[in-house]
């Protein structure tokens, strides 16, 4: 059929996304090729078994080639080809980069850098999230692809802009500090308050009127603590009232459920996605493996942990990643056999119900030309088309998987505040990151074989057996709060050093750290001794440590190890507290691998934790998904030799019956569907 208008009605509540199994899709960009390409695109496409494809994501100076003058004829045909093929469209509004009429017109909307400095166009988002010419043009687009596809049959999926606030997040001009301001008199509702948030008695900062705050630009010294940290939820927030407005022009239209794309990833910081979630008709992510990180497959297990987290632990998509090298990194890897197959069963493993991919074809020009692509420069005859149909067969027999749930006893909290606020300018040490110490906390329990749900804080804990808390510098007296109650309730929680400095102000709790848990792990610390890099200290229990290390006192706790040298010998680096019904351990120093994992496997085997896989280097990952009916045990080994794990049922990759064993080759995928519900 003929793509049509809807008709104009009032805004009514999505439907929920729904697909026939796990779906497998990518980004499409016909506007790249000729018509002749794409007739042989539709015919790859189902031969690779891809259902869900996302179109218009960059298509603003193609539908709209002049102001005001639009044109969807090529939109229109490539959306009658993917229905007539039975591929489901996952439609973008095309606004993630505007066209160079629009720049040209009016530069006003060109982002500004905290130097003062403009950003201009030639690459992508070059546009400030607060100009309200910007969002008039933008929201003017959007009405036209909203009315003109809001009911078309084969809208699957809305798609609004692109990875929102990938490069341009942080902005500085006038229509941001106006916005700011607007912000901040919402946020406090007099200048007294904010001046008491900020602490702007400190170094005579102390404003007397709204028009006196700018954004917080680069300063000749430090910058004010307070005004960053808000400055960053401003951001966040000024991004999500703009993905709300595009939302809700799509929602006047269409009844089919709305997202955009996370970052759920180690180099992206800017958005506070706990905020974002719930404004979202389903969770959606885009991972690419960091290979200057040195553990990129641990990160992508805890980057759709946390996605899955972000989803209240519902299924969740995949919305990109690549089939092999990207292009933006100092050196692009390409993925070994399999790999490809591994990191996308991973996702699934950890609750993706969609496995989509950047993009369909690799591009002959432009910035992302060498990314790769489910179709290579090399064509079909190669061993990467080979693995992407594969794969579409794999997610094939994997469709009973769709709908069920991650199973977690264990639980870690992650906080985008506490990481802003915490990574800021003037702290004890530069050495100690947030980011980084969450992922050594999260690789301890990974390498020990249990699972773990990514929650915020403030989450219901009642679930879990254990909790760990890694570096929450800054936390609420309520989150720290219902921490306490858990543990006195019978639960068990580990929590780092930096924790529970700071309140939401970013105001120092007095008395001696770390202040909202001092009660909780029944100690004070009187002061922080930070370590230079690379100098190594020993703890009397053999273990290595270095980074920080702590002038702890016992008021209630026992001492587990103490340091044997360095700045304190004889003070307690690991202490434990019996605390109610239940147990808190506190780590004053940053282990060394090996023993930050001894010690969350006594606190792990304290709190009957389950380990559904053996403890490994990272290499064997074993995780169970489930609902009321059915249990499907998922063994990924990215390692060089065969493994075996205790199951039975029926192994679905290679559709064979398992009796009490599965072997498991070498960087192979294996998914048991299991005799009986987990």
């Amino acid at each position: 059929m003929n793509a049509r208008a809807a008709v104009q009605n009032e805004a009514a509540p999505a439907v929920p996304f729904s697909h026939d199994g796990l779906a497998y899709g990518c980004d499409y960009n016909p506007e790249q090729w000729g018509p002749d390409t794409w007739a042989e695109d539709m015919r790859l496409m189902r031969e690779a078994g891809v259902d869900l494809v996302a179109i218009n994501i960059f298509g603003w100076s193609h539908i709209e080639p002049r102001p005001g003058e639009y044109d969807f004829a090529n939109l229109d045909t490539i959306i009658e080809l993917l229905h007539a093929n039975g591929i489901r469209v996952n439609l973008g509004t095309g606004t993630s980069s505007p066209p160079p009429w629009l720049t040209t017109l009016h530069p006003e909307i060109l982002p500004e850098t905290e130097d003062g400095s403009i950003r201009y166009p030639g690459g992508r988002q070059a546009w400030c999230p607060s100009s309200p010419v910007f969002r008039e043009h933008a929201l003017a687009l959007v009405e036209k692809v909203a009315e003109r596809y809001g009911r078309h049959p084969a809208i699957a999926l809305w798609h609004v802009s692109n990875e929102l606030g990938c490069h341009n997040a942080l902005c500085y001009d006038e229509d941001t500090t106006a916005a700011f301001r607007r912000w901040l008199e919402a946020r406090y509702g007099t200048i007294a308050a904010l001046n008491a948030a900020w602490g702007t008695s400190f170094w005579s900062q102390q404003y007397g009127e709204w028009a006196e705050i700018l954004t917080p630009r680069l300063t000749l010294s430090s910058r004010n603590p307070g005004q960053v940290l808000d400055f960053h939820r401003f951001s966040s927030d000024e991004l999500l009232d703009y993905y709300r407005r595009e939302r809700d022009v799509i929602r006047r239209h269409s009844i089919v459920p709305v997202t955009t794309n996370f970052m759920v990833t180690a180099h992206i910081r800017n958005l506070d996605y706990w905020q974002w979630a719930p404004e979202v008709d389903v969770v959606a992510n885009d991972h690419y493996l960091d290979h200057r990180l040195g553990d990129p497959v641990t990160e992508l297990s805890f980057a759709a942990d946390l996605t899955r987290g972000l989803a209240g632990g519902d299924p969740w998509l995949l919305m990109e990643q690549a089939t092999g090298a990207v292009n933006w990194q100092p050196h692009n890897l390409a993925k070994e056999p399999g790999e490809l197959t591994r990191n996308s069963l991973t996702h699934v493993a950890r609750g993706a119900d969609a496995v989509c991919f950047f993009q369909w074809r690799a591009s002959l020009q432009g910035s992302e030309k060498f990314h790769s692509a489910l179709v290579p420069h090399a064509g079909t005859d190669t061993a990467l088309w080979r693995e992407v149909v594969d794969l579409g067969a794999t997610l094939d027999r994997l469709a009973g998987v769709a709908g069920t749930r991650v199973t977690a006893d264990a639980a870690i909290i992650f906080s985008w505040e506490a990481w802003w606020a915490g990574d800021g300018e003037s702290r004890p040490s530069q050495s100690v990151e947030y980011l980084g110490q969450m992922h050594a906390a999260y690789t301890a329990l990974h390498r020990l074989g249990i699972t773990v749900d990514v929650i915020a804080p403030g989450a219901d804990l009642s679930g879990y057996r254990l909790v760990v808390v890694p570096t929450l510098y800054l936390v609420t007296d309520a989150d720290a709060a219902g921490l306490a109650d858990y543990v006195a309730n019978g639960g068990h929680a580990l929590i780092t050093f930096f924790s529970g400095i700071v309140d939401e102000d970013d105001r120092v709790r007095p008395g001696g750290y770390p202040g909202a848990f001092r009660e909780l792990l029944g100690i004070r610390v009187e002061e922080f001794s930070p370590l230079l890099p690379g100098r190594k200290l020993n703890l009397d229990s053999g273990a290595g440590t270095g980074l920080w290390t702590e002038r702890l006192h016992l008021d209630g706790a026992t001492a587990v190890a103490s340091y044997l040298d360095g700045p304190l010998p004889g003070f307690p680096a690991i202490t434990r507290n019996d605390f109610g019904r239940g147990t808190a351990w506190y780590l004053a120093t940053a282990l060394d691998p090996d023993a930050l994992r001894a010690v969350m496997r006594t606190a792990a085997q304290a709190a009957r934790v389950t380990a559904l896989g053996p403890e490994s280097d990272g290499t064997i990952e074993v995780v169970r998904r489930a609902d009321a009916t059915h249990s499907y045990l998922f063994v990924i080994n990215h390692g060089h030799s065969e493994i075996e794990i205790a199951a039975s049922g029926r192994e679905l990759v290679t559709d064979v019956a398992v009796d009490r064993i599965v072997r498991v080759p070498a960087g192979a995928v294996r998914v048991i569907r299991e005799d009986t519900a987990a």
